[in-house]
């Protein structure tokens, strides 16, 4: 799956709300050192900076066109293309930050533990992932990759991401670490364009897996026949735009001092 930085920073305001929110959780220590996984085009690891401006930071991602992006974005910070789940970096960080990241990656319950492992002594884990696979949005992709032509090319697509409950992130971090901020928050994105905007901001992210492998013109039936559901779901307000329910599980783990 390509990843598209100009279509994932259309709404970029939108989405930098829970990094903020993200990083006013973690602990004001002295930063030092700061990774950024899953920086994308380097929005959060601007954000990142700002919040920690002393820190020296690195940030990596899959894909790229995204660290191309970051790059031309913070010239003055290494990006490297890698990935999460064989980052081969030891650390040891002050602060590495996973925002709508992790739910690409398998095994959480081995991974996260590595994360940790390249924390400083009281360094902070901070995650943000988005929570809303039974939202109407996600659960129409499901319906309409089942219902159409493409149903078997589709059948591997639900599984490529995953995310847990809260109570089995705290379950398996409790005992690890020092501190551990777990929350849930519910964002309401108002979008202007109706049905064919929340098609937008979906084709930066939870679409890809669905269209990637489709051909052009199936690509089109599917986003056509997708949009309609979503105007069912979703229904014009009198400014004429959507309001769209966005619910994101939060987590910040702090290792012993």
């Amino acid at each position: 799956m390509n990843w598209s930085a100009h279509q994932y920073t259309r709404f970029e305001t939108e989405r930098n709300r829970p990094i903020q929110d993200l990083l006013a959780r973690i602990p004001s220590i002295s930063v030092r050192t700061a990774a950024d996984l899953g920086c994308g085009p380097g929005n959060s690891t601007e954000l990142l900076q700002q919040r920690f401006p002393e820190a020296v930071i690195t940030g990596m991602d899959n894909s790229p066109d995204m660290i191309e992006a970051a790059r031309q974005r913070l010239p003055a910070i290494q990006f490297e293309v890698s990935d999460i789940a064989t980052w081969s970096n030891p650390g040891l960080f002050d602060v590495i930050l996973a925002n709508a990241a992790l739910q690409w990656v398998p095994h959480h319950e081995a991974v996260l533990p590595l994360l940790l492992n390249k924390l400083a002594p009281g360094g902070s884990l901070a995650i943000q992932m988005p929570d809303n696979f039974d939202e109407p949005a996600h659960r129409l992709m499901r319906e309409t990759a089942a219902a159409g032509p493409w149903a078997e090319k589709l059948k591997g697509a639900v599984s490529r991401q995953e995310r847990q409950p809260a109570e089995w992130y705290f379950s398996l971090l409790q005992h690890q670490v020092h501190a551990l901020d777990i929350w849930r928050t519910t964002y309401y994105h108002p979008l202007a364009g109706g049905a064919g905007a929340v098609v937008e901001w979906f084709k930066g992210t939870g679409l890809r897996p669905y269209l990637a492998p489709l051909t052009k013109l199936e690509q089109q039936i599917f986003l056509e026949q997708y949009e309609h559901a979503l105007a069912l779901e979703y229904p014009v307000l009198s400014d004429g735009t959507v309001l769209l329910p966005f619910p994101r599980l939060f987590l910040v783990a702090t290792r012993n001092d």
